[in-house]
């Protein structure tokens, strides 16, 4: 008797996946982002599982997260996670590519040589040519500038975000990692283009609150949205670490360099703690506190989550049942935080 995979049989979305989920207006655009949205920074890449991978985009398709989060080097290797996201695309999610919102970035390391880093339109345009063949896709909805590149005059960085719209390989343009005056600078250029900025990309969580200091009010002023990664501090603001390092964790993992146990200290993880009881009030995990809180205020347009596993996935949809706060709640992390 032949035992068929669930991955072999043809897959059908929820025909509940727009019920709960709601979606919030992208600065003044036309587009609409769900408050959560699926990064593919880690644990898509060829290091990891396919089927595993496969399991939480459609999982996450079901729940009505609707945006996924590419860049050119996210891996590992670099290149692999677009590579997994074009295979289970072409399996699964190609008949429903008019209801997904699809970004990719570049400016981060990709190849060697003077051409393969920065904010030049050469980089630029090799890059997406690059992501479309690996994902397999005719656009993306989004392509980022993925970081300010103090190298290249940003008239050039956005004078290819405005060609790569007008070729059609992207339907809107974003900045990741600009600072306030940087993305001033950048809205000013592309407006003059005709291509406006769609979308910003900054880290904001309740331990880096950077983008508080002039560039939320950038972005309200100038009815720009933003989508915010690392809203969990990479796992930090989780149960995960509440009793230590556990041995699978991204921070026991030799190839992520990104958080490791030094990045854990014990101030860090009473804080932590606390944060969790304020949690507990609320009837809501560690995880789903931290989401609320970053989507407290709507200039945040949607956070980015990432995931090892569905369940994962589940427990932040769960967020969205409760994303207002009292003042004295508000107050209370703030005391925390310090």
């Amino acid at each position: 008797m032949t035992v068929t995979s669930v991955f072999d049989r043809q897959y059908k979305p929820s025909h509940t996946r727009y019920d709960n989920m709601g979606y919030r207006r992208c600065g003044a655009s036309g587009v609409q982002l769900p408050p959560l949205s699926l990064g593919l920074w880690q644990n898509f890449g060829a290091v990891d599982s396919l089927e595993n991978a496969r399991t939480m985009l459609r999982g996450a398709f079901d729940l009505g997260i609707t945006h996924f989060d590419l860049a050119n080097n996210y891996g590992p290797p670099y290149g692999s996670a677009e590579q997994t996201f074009g295979h289970i695309f072409a399996e699964d999610l190609k008949p429903y590519r008019d209801e997904l919102i699809i970004s990719s970035k570049a400016g981060y390391d990709m190849w060697p040589g003077p051409y393969g880093i920065g904010g030049s339109r050469k980089y630029l345009i090799a890059s997406i040519d690059q992501s479309l063949k690996r994902t397999g896709l005719d656009y993306f909805d989004i392509f980022y500038s993925h970081r300010f590149d103090p190298d290249t005059p940003l008239e050039e960085t956005m004078g290819a975000l405005d060609a790569i719209v007008r070729s059609g390989k992207a339907l809107y343009v974003g900045i990741s990692n600009y600072s306030p005056e940087q993305t001033e600078q950048a809205i000013a250029i592309l407006n003059n283009l005709g291509t406006p900025l769609l979308i910003h990309q900054p880290r904001y969580n309740l331990f880096d609150r950077h983008i508080e200091n002039g560039l939320t009010d950038t972005l309200r002023q100038h009815k720009v949205g933003s989508i915010v990664f690392s809203p969990l501090a990479q796992g930090l603001l989780t149960d995960k670490y509440l009793q230590g390092v556990p041995q699978n964790s991204r921070a026991a993992r030799k190839e992520q360099i990104y958080l490791s146990e030094q990045d854990i200290a014990a101030s860090k993880l009473d804080k932590v703690r606390q944060l969790n009881e304020i949690a507990n009030s609320r009837n809501q995990s560690l995880a789903q506190l931290a989401l609320a809180w970053v989507l407290r205020d709507e200039v945040v347009t949607s956070a980015i989550i990432g995931a090892s596993r569905l369940s994962q996935i589940e427990d932040s949809v769960g967020a969205l049942k409760n994303l207002s706060f009292s003042e004295d709640e508000l107050a209370n992390i703030e005391a925390i935080l310090g």
